[in-house]
């Protein structure tokens, strides 16, 4: 059975059941604090099991796209190496919102495999949660009794904590699951071993398919459990374990999922599947890492240098470097698997189609740079070797290779087993986890439970109309971090402060208490539908009623910022054309930031355009027109535009200036004039085909010119009040390169005379002509005077030093020919005279200089040389 109808299967038997599919929310989250990235198919639906928001389907069924790459969830060491694991995957759902419970989940599972698929019962085991004393459970005992009326009672299988019973988090909802595997192996491995034996023992053909959650507790801050108002369901069955079975293999990688990119990627390399174990992990692992890139690309995260860019960057590395060791790729090849990725996915995941071209810009552009990367890294490592005095090389420096240049320690390990050296590999690994803890240290939080003090529904977000409100505080919790320290997150019943979202940043305020008293909050954040202000410090009386102030003149500034983007987007589709769009912003008070997907860099004459049509949308006074709560469909048909990566519901909010449309739930001025004026401060690349414009606005647009007038009037007074302030400048640079062009030729005229008096100087020494000398030069014109020296000759060994700044510099010159019948090295010998100035340095066998902060050790570093070459 092909995988696009496996999965249109599965959707079409639970919307018989009442269900109602959904789409898969992003990979990428955006509005979460505590994930990156989805890592399993309930973390849409999490606002629904902690009861911060109710769903308008009690039943729903889909099929979600997750990647597990970090924090708990983080298979990627493992993917490529097995036949199973993956980083991005598809896990198909059923779910429950307090609708029905265990046996409706247990029956409609069961029909689907052995009725809808017919797979035999023979080759199915089931498990249930066995009980545990520290929590004070008893055996999943409804469940086994579910399972029982189903199937034999020695395919029901015990499991422990582990393995069956599911938890969100360290706190919050969680409860037992019953698990279904299946047995692939051949009869005669049957026979020998029984299929019960092999569950949860990791191995590739007894796996498991489908997990069943049944949430009923919560789990609080002190580890207790407590039984949940309502009980949910939630299930998830990996999508591609799942073509494995019905496809009659025995690995996913064989599956129609990932033969096509397998079969491309053999094309492309020259490379065979199935012949050699390294080149198969290879295959896998690119395979594999292409889907999560191109999924992460498409809905909106670019590869970078932190968070979860640094994460999907990382991943694309891994199958760069997979490719390069392996399959011998020396130039970019793994962005021309989008095409068939999104041939292949692109009708249930359309954002592949709709994104390809930027899936493909980007992980090429990606691809280049590493490889330059690679090639960096061989160099310094190269370097290494020779300055090491050891055959094992120290695990500190292969950490500084790996950790500043992202050179992967794999391939430094190889590498150096080649040449016929080891690495000190627990150095590494004490340094990797030296930064491990640092990481940890620095992002470790605890929170206590949340403190209910009213019941309410929903909290209200009022601050589209008002920047103050009375309000009471329905819970609150303690939050403590190594970097924050404590700090407190408040709920109310209604609030006018904006939570951090769409890029733009959250509100600052207070609150004025009953008695005077401020408390201030310092951030507004949106967590699981839920509105949290941050604070420092709790009110005295908790039950008061407070008076809840938004800081105006912050929030007015960053209102004018983001609709700036509004006007900018409008402005860049305008000039540049319609193959413009946003893929991302930043909006704080004091500045903006907008991405968006261009070809080149943008002209001054461009630039310039764009300002002009954002100031010129400023002046016609433009009003701020909302609709709120409209249906999605009707928006779009209204012109509005939908931004890239985002994640919209069956209503939204549109927003329009003039003939700038679009969905948007951020806070914008009534009146473009509110803007003052838009200015660009600077315009660079981001990534291939993505371009970035950084621009201020109203008061930060003030102050900037202000300070451009001052240091204008300061020019013009340097300049001794010229009239013609450019045509003063250009003088001065004219000026300026005419005396550097007679330095220069100064410069070439002193280093022939120092040359000429030098070669004078040259010694005789066993057969070796031999210069140590002090010269008046830079290091640049020592180098040049080296070289020139070393050009007429195969016998030389000159050792230069000077005094700059108050720092030493030293300079070894070693011709080749002696290089290679003495065995003298200048990057060892000249790091062992930079001890005589208190520094280092290293370089090439034939050549290296060094610096140091005593130039009263010249002599000493000199006449050091020469009993080097005398052979003392």
């Amino acid at each position: 059975m092909k995988s696009t109808l496996l999965r249109r299967q599965f959707l079409e038997f639970f919307e018989s059941k009442s269900h109602a599919i959904v789409n898969s929310a992003p990979i990428v989250l955006k509005d979460d604090p505590t994930l990156m990235f989805t890592n399993a198919g309930m973390n849409p639906f999490k606002s629904y099991f902690l009861g911060n928001s109710t769903p308008k389907e009690t039943r729903v069924t889909d099929t979600q796209k997750c990647l597990r790459v970090s924090g708990k969830h983080n298979d990627l060491e493992e993917v490529g190496k097995d036949t199973y694991h993956h980083t991005m995957f598809e896990m198909l759902g059923n779910w429950s919102f307090g609708d029905y419970f265990k046996k409706e989940a247990i029956d409609w599972a069961w029909e689907f495999l052995t009725d809808v698929l017919e797979i035999s019962k023979d080759n199915l085991y089931v498990t249930i949660f066995e009980g545990d004393k520290a929590d004070g459970l008893q055996k999943d005992t409804e469940a086994y009794d579910l399972w029982k009326a189903l199937v034999n009672e020695d395919k029901i299988l015990l499991g422990d904590k582990k393995d069956n019973f599911w938890e969100m988090g360290d706190q919050g909802p969680c409860g037992p699951a019953s698990e279904i595997h299946v047995d692939l192996r051949s009869a005669e491995e049957k026979a020998k071993i029984p299929g019960k034996d092999l569950v949860n023992r990791d191995h590739p053909q007894v796996v498991e398919i489908w997990n069943l959650v049944f949430i009923q507790y919560n789990r609080k801050a002190d580890g207790s459990l407590e039984s949940l108002p309502a009980k949910h369901i939630d299930t998830g069955m990996g999508f591609e374990r799942l073509c494995m079975v019905m496809q009659g293999k025995t690995s996913n990688y064989d599956t129609d999922v990932f033969t096509p990119l397998i079969r491309e990627i053999e094309t492309i390399t020259g490379a065979t599947y199935g012949k050699t174990e390294d080149i198969d992990i290879a295959i896998r692992v690119i395979s594999d890492h292409i889907r999560a890139v191109a999924f992460a690309i498409a809905d909106g995260q670019l590869p970078s240098n932190t968070g979860a860019g640094y994460v999907i960057r990382r991943i694309l590395r891994r199958a760069i470097r997979y490719g390069f060791t392996f399959l011998d790729t020396q130039t970019p090849f793994i962005y021309k698997l989008v095409d068939v990725l999104s041939k292949q996915m692109g009708e249930a995941f359309p954002e592949l189609i709709s994104q390809k071209n930027l899936c493909e810009n980007v992980i090429h552009e990606e691809e280049k740079s590493f490889l330059k990367t690679l090639e960096q890294g061989l160099g310094l490592l190269d370097s290494i070797v020779n300055q090491s005095s050891s055959k094992t090389i120290s695990g500190q420096k292969a950490f500084e290779l790996y950790d500043t240049f992202g050179f992967p320690i794999d391939l430094t390990t190889l590498i150096l087993s080649e040449k016929g050296y080891k690495l000190d590999q627990k150095g590494f690994e004490e340094e990797l986890q030296k930064q491990k803890q640092r990481s940890k240290a620095a992002a470790q939080t605890s929170s206590s439970d949340w403190v209910v003090l009213k019941t309410d529904d929903q909290e209200e977000f009022i601050g589209y109309d008002y920047t103050e409100a009375n309000v009471s505080i329905t819970k609150y919790r303690k939050v403590t971090s190594k970097k924050e320290g404590e700090l407190y997150q408040l709920v109310f019943n209604l609030t006018p402060f904006y939570p951090e979202g769409g890029g733009q940043v959250g509100d600052k305020g207070y609150l004025e208490t009953p008695n005077g008293d401020t408390v201030f909050v310092i951030d507004t954040k949106k967590e699981n539908n839920q509105i949290i202000h941050i604070t420092k410090s709790l009110p005295k009386d908790l039950q008061k009623d407070f008076k809840a102030v938004v800081d105006v003149n912050q929030r007015q500034r960053t209102a004018s910022n983001h609709t700036a983007t509004h006007l900018l987007h409008q402005a860049l589709r305008s000039i540049l054309g319609k193959h413009v769009e946003q893929k991302g912003s930043m909006v704080h008070s004091g500045y903006l930031r907008f991405d968006f997907s261009h070809f080149s860099k943008l002209t001054q004459e461009e630039l310039q355009a764009i300002e002009n049509f954002v100031n010129a949308r400023i002046k016609e006074n433009l009003s701020f027109e909302e609709e709120r709560n409209i249906p999605y469909a009707v928006a779009i048909d209204k012109g509005a535009i939908a931004l890239f990566g985002e994640k919209y519901g069956d209503t939204v909010r549109f927003v329009k200036f003039g003939n700038s449309k679009e969905l948007c739930g951020g806070t914008h001025v009534e009146n473009t004039s509110q803007l003052w004026h838009f200015i660009i401060k600077n315009e660079a690349s981001v990534a291939s085909g993505i371009r970035r414009i950084e621009a201020i606005t109203s008061d930060a647009a003030k102050e900037f010119l202000t300070k451009e007038s001052e240091v204008l009037s300061q020019v013009k007074s340097i300049l001794n009040q010229p009239q013609d302030i450019l045509k003063s400048v250009e003088s001065l640079q004219e000026e300026n390169t005419s005396l550097k062009k007679e330095i220069e030729q100064l410069n070439v005229l002193k280093l022939k005379q120092v040359k000429t008096e030098l070669q004078s100087q040259l010694k005789d020494i066993n057969g070796i002509q031999f210069l140590a000398h002090q010269v008046n030069l830079d290091a640049n014109a020592m180098k040049d005077l080296a070289f020139q020296l070393g050009g007429e000759r195969n016998d030389l060994f000159v050792v230069l030093a000077s005094k700059q700044n108050g720092k030493a510099l030293l300079a070894c010159y070693i011709s080749k020919a002696l290089v290679e019948s003495k065995g003298w090295n200048a990057g060892k010998i000249i790091k062992y005279l930079g001890k005589h100035i208190q520094g280092g340095g290293g370089g090439q066998a034939f050549f290296a200089t060094a610096g140091g902060k005593n130039p009263e050790g010249i002599s000493q570093a000199l006449a050091e040389a020469k009993a080097i070459v005398e052979g003392k």
